[in-house]
């Protein structure tokens, strides 16, 4: 018996400079993109992680939020402070990534949707981008407080939703830096592009990432001649429409 075959995802757009668009081009338009935080719009401070776990008494590869919600309700409001306190003190040196300010600025220019999705909490997300885009508007900002949190692809569906894209995340871009940001993206159907450092540089040919840029503002040139990602189907499903007709659905 021959099994279906699994859906290829839309992995390419079209230009967002009308010059560079030709007849006959059938690639879609880009819808928005969605970004992830610590080492993505900010240089990555990982060292939060390690301290994390010391204050949580856990060690890898044990992921510090599912800890967190495995404990007893009682605990579970100190542990989140716990780790909170750790980034209300690495938020004061955060440091943006190279090309922040020009990316989101020619975003901007372009009309292109901006959004955030990320597992740190509001306090060093609101930091960031009152410091360094004063200016520039992401909506929604997804952060810890929505589950599940990222790989999961619930946050990026649920902006996709806000959005008014009711096929998912295909109309997308996630943009991370982590195996968590890639397959949260792929999951849900969007694109996903890499910012690439010496730790992450494994993930540049994982199934699940579709583009490596080494900083933010290569994006530019990418965009405005026209977004090309993989093709290949993997072995993961993705039923982008499903997922986010079952998000949507939830009381």
């Amino acid at each position: 018996m021959s099994s279906t075959p699994k859906p290829v995802r839309p992995r390419r757009f079209a230009p967002l400079d009308p010059a560079q668009r030709k007849a006959g081009d059938e690639r879609p338009s880009l819808k928005g993109i969605v970004f992830d935080v610590d080492g993505t719009l900010c240089l990555p401070q990982n060292y939060m992680f390690a301290e994390m776990r010391a204050a949580l008494n856990i060690e890898k590869p044990t992921d510090i939020l599912d800890h967190i919600y495995s404990l007893p309700e009682a605990e579970q409001k100190e542990a989140h402070e716990k780790i909170r306190n750790i980034e209300r003190t690495a938020m004061k040196s955060q440091q943006p990534q190279a090309g922040l300010v020009e990316l989101m600025e020619h975003l901007d220019s372009r009309g292109i949707q901006k959004g955030i999705c990320t597992r740190n909490f509001d306090a060093p997300v609101e930091h960031l981008l009152n410091t360094f885009l004063p200016s520039s508007k992401f909506h929604p900002v997804v952060t810890r407080e929505f589950r599940p949190p990222k790989p999961d692809p619930a946050g990026i569906l649920h902006i996709a939703k806000q959005w008014m894209h009711e096929d998912g995340g295909s109309g997308l871009i996630m943009v991370g830096d982590s195996i968590d940001d890639m397959t949260a993206g792929f999951r849900a159907g969007a694109a996903t592009v890499l910012l690439v450092n010496d730790v992450n540089r494994h993930l540049a040919n994982h199934e699940h990432t579709d583009l490596v840029v080494k900083q933010l503002d290569e994006l530019i040139g990418i965009l405005e001649g026209g977004f090309e990602g993989k093709d290949e189907a993997s072995d993961e499903d993705v039923d982008a429409k499903g997922r986010v007709d079952k998000l949507t659905s939830k009381p």
